[in-house]
């Protein structure tokens, strides 16, 4: 589906527009553009109008860190039509922008990620923006539902394989404690956005990191050291500094709305990206996959293995923009950010999405009254779901 030529106005909805909501205004896309905004009366007559019958139009969700979607692992299909198979399958909840993500992994899946990564771009799959590589690189103490026997230390090779040069984003979680000196570096020089997880650093050594390049956090509380009164440890770390980004899973499982509540009062929204940490149940038809040989269920609305380890999540951005405003208390515009803008500032793509404004690409979703998914367009090209 392509976007339509000429101009097309986007009507009856509340338009989250420059950090407010805008009532009573069209939405004017050009192609696949975000033209502007304009009263209905001063629409020119050769503008299509589609009413959207109210709710509110806000620009697309972005997720940074999607493990499948559509009965899909990415780890089992690391191909274009397995990225295409996820993209599609989170659309239908708002996402209009993702990285689909490698879990721990040996180095041919993680070379063929990378590189169907790159296939899919050049394909113009919709809604791929790049790819995330979660591991392998990660400290066993805190491996989660990671197969650590996929571990492997960061060296010269591993460091050339992560930085090649890629058209989109590429995002890569390690264990910095783990890292040589100099790698973050050497990675956040060659333009990959490396993110700390699974880790055992302390706040010294995060702090380390940070000066280093390192620029996010994957699902922060999650497999990292705590925040304590005489060791602030990555969590501390990471509410302290104020360029970083972190992923916020918020599904009420794996944090407790009240963390992450203190979070946001410590750090600010500006910092704080909703992710979904997804896996294959999101958009498909069976809530059982299997990962590294385990058997993972989805147990009362989320992903856990056989001993009760999580597993990611059955959670999509749709639900995860509702539960940031009814677990954590923010108003539609602070969801929003945390939902688009934040994730495409992270990604250096602010400048081409993750909001509504004149010049951006037509990326948005629209929400009905209940706050539910209606229709998405990707680069001005729309379609229609039933979330």
């Amino acid at each position: 589906m392509t976007a339509p030529d000429g101009l097309t106005a986007l009507t009856g909805a509340r338009i989250v527009f420059a950090g407010e909501v805008v009532e009573g205004k069209a939405l004017v896309l050009d192609g696949g553009r975000i033209a502007g905004i304009s009263a209905p009366d001063d629409l020119p007559a050769d503008c299509a109008r589609h009413d959207l019958g109210g709710g509110w139009l806000l620009p697309g969700f972005i997720d940074t860190q999607v493990n499948g979607g559509g009965d899909v692992l990415f780890n089992d299909m690391p191909d274009v039509e397995g990225i295409r198979a996820i993209t599609e399958a989170h659309r239908r909840y708002g996402t209009t922008g993702l990285l689909p993500t490698l879990i721990s992994d040996y180095a041919p899946v993680v070379e063929a990620a990378i590189a169907a990564g790159e296939a899919a771009l050049h394909a113009g799959v919709p809604g791929v923006l790049g790819v995330h590589i979660e591991g392998p690189h990660l400290n066993p103490v805190k491996k989660g539902i990671h197969d650590a026997g996929r571990f492997s230390a960061v060296d010269a090779q591993v460091v050339a394989r992560l930085a090649a040069p890629t058209v989109g984003r590429r995002v890569v979680t390690l264990a910095p404690e783990l890292a040589p000196e100099g790698a973050v570096r050497a990675l956040a020089d060659a333009g990959v956005l490396v993110c700390a997880g699974h880790s055992l650093a302390d706040y010294a050594q995060t702090r380390a990191a940070l000066a280093e390049g390192l620029v996010g956090f994957t699902h922060l509380f999650n497999a990292m050291t705590q925040f304590l009164s005489r060791e602030p440890g990555m969590v501390g770390a990471a509410l302290e500094d104020r360029a970083s980004h972190f992923g916020l899973i918020v599904d009420g499982l794996h944090v407790h709305p009240a963390a992450l509540r203190v979070a946001l009062l410590a750090r600010g929204v500006e910092g704080a990206m909703l992710v979904t940490d997804a896996m294959p149940p999101v958009g498909g038809r069976s809530n059982r996959f299997t990962l590294m040989g385990q058997d993972i269920a989805v147990v009362d609305g989320t992903c856990r293995g056989p001993d009760g380890t999580l597993a990611g999540s059955a959670l999509t951005m749709a639900q995860a923009f509702r539960n940031a405003m009814d677990m954590l208390g923010c108003d539609i515009v602070a969801a929003s950010r945390m939902a688009s803008g934040n994730p495409a500032k992270f990604l250096r793509l602010d400048h081409e999405t993750g909001a509504i404004a004149p010049g951006l690409r037509a990326d948005l979703v629209h929400l009905d009254e209940a706050r539910h998914v209606t229709a998405t367009w990707i680069g001005g090209a729309r379609a229609d779901h039933r979330e």
